[in-house]
């Protein structure tokens, strides 16, 4: 588990949302369109961060850029292997949070 994100042993949920965002190829703008629809507007990411995150995603090899596009001002991105191991350790990780969580609150009532 050494890629970075993952030393403090969590995504962040930008991070989580671009990953899930680019299972299928989708281009920048229709990825922050995608989250923003996703989490009913509660994550907004603007310009500047969602393409240092994916610059970021592009050089650990959790996404890359999809050969298939038509329109070359519209760069797609897919998630790669990596990416979707990463993304599977996440949603385990959550998981058991979420399992956790329910369990002290339920001994709380």
């Amino acid at each position: 588990m050494s890629p970075e994100s993952f030393e403090r042993g969590a995504l962040t949920e930008a991070v989580y949302y671009i990953l899930l965002s680019v299972i299928a190829p989708m281009h920048g703008y229709a990825i922050m369109q995608n989250i923003e629809k996703q989490t009913a507007g509660r994550v907004a990411l603007g310009p500047g961060t969602l393409y240092g995150a994916i610059n970021a995603l592009v050089q650990k090899n959790w996404i890359t850029a999809h050969s298939g596009v038509q329109d070359s001002r519209k760069k797609e991105y897919v998630i790669t292997d990596l990416g979707r191991n990463m993304l599977q350790m996440e949603l385990k990780r959550l998981k058991e949070l979420l399992r956790n969580g329910e369990a002290f609150v339920g001994d709380m009532q």
